[in-house]
């Protein structure tokens, strides 16, 4: 149990605190307008603690702090430990849905809009998110008559332009045929600029010039053109009214509703620029620490706003209650906007009425959540505490790894490791391997390489400082192998060499008749074929398989698509595209001279001279 840090070593200044198990592994981070009350706080009689407080010391090691100069410096500075550490008693927001965005390539030559999911990139506006795809292709689908931009893949695009013929959506006029040079790049770029526009929110202007193009060209007697230009706004009219009006034009806010209980609460934001919905996310905030009400809500703006939203930082957030420092809050959310943020929580008004609103679809979002968990939180129990017996493991085992080996024939030969905490899979804990020091086809070499190496990465992680550990630092409470006894002889091989026997477990899963063995065992440990325990090894396996096919694909994809041009010095991906599009592909190129290569004002001579070596000599071969 940690003990209190000596007289004298605690500041009273801001800063942030960090408690450590006896692994080094950070389980609890919190800030501090001053360390040394604040830190203190936690070494008194435990029934004096909340009990899920007094449970957070009991299996706390050590604690260590950081100073630093203010308290919105002891904010970011708090989150970011979390955000990297994950500590197990830190509150989180969890979100498991994967949200549909509007998304517009801005940076190609042509852009296009789609739909995405996932990770965000820097070369892509992102409007929504929206609940459904389907409602995203409806609004384009409506909105491509005014703002005819391509919405057709590379590939096709390409394919066209070689054809020089235009696709259907062109003589629909739901596309403007850049791919046929139907349109000049200027035009095109203001359809996009346009399109942005509108999806942002501000379509007063563009329906202010779609009517005063109408009225212009009807003047001018060009009545076609007018009565395109009249079908053009009226469906952007409709795309309008589709758009939910909730404040005034001139507001952007976000509204957060909050449906709760002792241990978790359901979040709800509704993101509102220039006064019409644009995008709702939800979120389960997972209590693991105990907190006042409006120290739910402190933790509600940390989890939503650690990122700058892809609509913006609003000017006003909408709030069901008072933060516990709504000034500290406030000048926080400032760095983001570059201007100030105001958090209200509204008394009278048309924002209570849409704050009753959002905290209904909290409730909603916290009843249909209830009813889901009371089913998978207890499977997840029962397969842990089933594992436990069965593999007569000193404590149920809340952080399970398994690994597996893919190749070919001896070739791209890969491993994975899959991760299981608390019975969920850990994605960001996923590791990949390539085998580089077996020849041939050996899984059990392969094996023992793969675990030597994260478990070597594990011991000298926990040789160093918190602060400068790596992505191997926490260690599994079992290892699960893909494999009979082989591949456990490697395991439990690879432990012993190690020292690591005694404090990681280690079993393997059989695929012919779904068997388990533990070490210096002749027979299998019968674990009941319709148990959750059995259940979870088994989805564990196929994850780790599946995980470890799909890389070693990736590389035999990669390998077999190769280019003469690859791995040249100085000649990246976009050195190398801009190579092949001025001189005509790949072939113009492994014949072009030196000199008309050296002629390229923007590739410095000694690539130009290594791409030359590099074609000339493959095409001696």
């Amino acid at each position: 149990m940690v003990t209190r840090p000596p007289a004298g070593t605690l500041p009273d200044a801001p800063g942030s605190y960090q408690f450590l198990d006896s692994s080094g592994r950070v389980i609890y981070v919190g800030k501090a307008k001053n360390l040394k009350s604040r830190v203190g706080s936690y070494f008194q009689n435990p029934h004096a603690l909340h009990p899920r407080t007094a449970q957070m010391v009991a299996s706390a090691d050590t604690v260590e702090w950081i100073q630093v100069r203010n308290d919105v410096e002891a904010l970011m500075l708090e989150y970011n430990l979390i955000k990297r550490h994950r500590p197990r008693f830190n509150v989180r927001l969890i979100d498991d849905k994967s949200y549909p965005y509007l998304a517009v390539s801005v940076k190609e030559e042509w852009p296009r809009p789609r739909v995405m999911r996932g990770t965000k990139r820097k070369d892509i506006r992102y409007f929504g998110p929206y609940g459904h795809a389907y409602a995203i292709r409806e609004t384009l689908d409506q909105l491509l008559r005014t703002f005819p931009v391509r919405t057709c893949t590379d590939g096709k695009f390409d394919r066209h332009k070689k054809l020089g013929k235009p696709c259907l959506l062109f003589h629909i006029e739901k596309c403007s045929g850049p791919c046929v040079g139907e349109v000049s790049p200027e035009v095109y770029k203001g359809y996009v600029d346009d399109l942005c526009e509108f999806l942002g929110g501000d379509t007063e202007p563009v329906l202010d010039r779609l009517e005063l193009e109408m009225r212009k060209a009807a003047e001018e007697l060009e009545f076609e053109q007018a009565a395109r230009l009249r079908d053009r706004l009226s469906t952007v009219r409709k795309a309008v009214e589709k758009q939910q009006m909730v404040a005034e034009r001139s507001e952007d806010l976000d509204v957060v509703g909050l449906a709760e209980d002792d241990l978790e609460a359901a979040v709800f934001v509704l993101m509102v620029r220039k006064g019409r919905v644009m995008g709702r996310r939800s979120f389960i905030m997972d209590k693991v620490e105990h907190l006042a009400e409006s120290e739910v809500i402190d933790k509600l703006l940390e989890g939503l706003y650690y990122e700058a939203p892809v609509l913006g930082m609003p000017k006003v957030v909408i709030l069901p209650r008072e933060s516990s420092d709504p000034e500290l809050y406030s000048e926080w959310l400032a760095e983001f906007r570059g201007s100030q943020v105001e958090l209200r929580v509204p008394q009278r008004g048309p924002k209570v009425e849409l704050l009753e609103t959002v905290n209904q679809n909290a409730n909603e979002e916290f009843r249909r959540h209830r009813l889901k968990r009371a089913t998978d939180h207890n499977s997840r129990a029962r397969a842990l505490n089933e594992l436990q017996t069965w593999l007569e493991l000193p404590e149920a085992p809340l952080r399970i790894e398994c690994y597996d080996m893919s190749h070919l024939q001896g070739s791209d030969y890969v491993g994975s490791m899959v991760v299981v905490e608390d019975g969920l899979p850990a994605k960001r804990e996923y590791r990949r391997f390539k085998i580089k020091t077996v020849e041939g086809s050996d899984d059990y070499a392969a094996m023992e390489e793969v675990l030597t190496r994260r478990l070597t990465a594990y011991q000298v992680d926990k040789t160093k400082p918190v602060s400068e550990r790596g992505k191997f630092q926490y260690p599994p409470q079992l290892i699960v192998v893909d494999g009979g006894k082989g591949q456990l002889s490697s395991a439990v091989r690879v432990l012993e060499e190690l020292g690591l026997s005694d404090e990681i477990p280690v079993a393997s899963l059989a695929k012919r008749f779904e068997e388990v063995y533990l070490p210096y065992r002749s027979e299998p440990v019968q674990i009941p074929r319709q148990s959750e325990a059995l259940y979870l090894l088994q989805r564990l396996r196929d994850e780790s398989h599946r995980f470890a096919i799909t890389y070693h694909r990736k590389l035999r994809d990669k390998r077999m698509t190769k280019s003469v041009l690859d791995d040249i010095p100085g000649l990246g991906p976009a050195r190398k595209k801009r190579l092949v599009a001025e001189l005509g592909g790949v072939n113009n190129v492994k014949r072009a001279s030196l000199e008309s290569m050296m002629a390229l004002k923007w590739l410095p001579d000694a690539v130009a001279q290594a791409v030359f070596d590099k074609t000339h000599s493959a095409r001696s071969t």
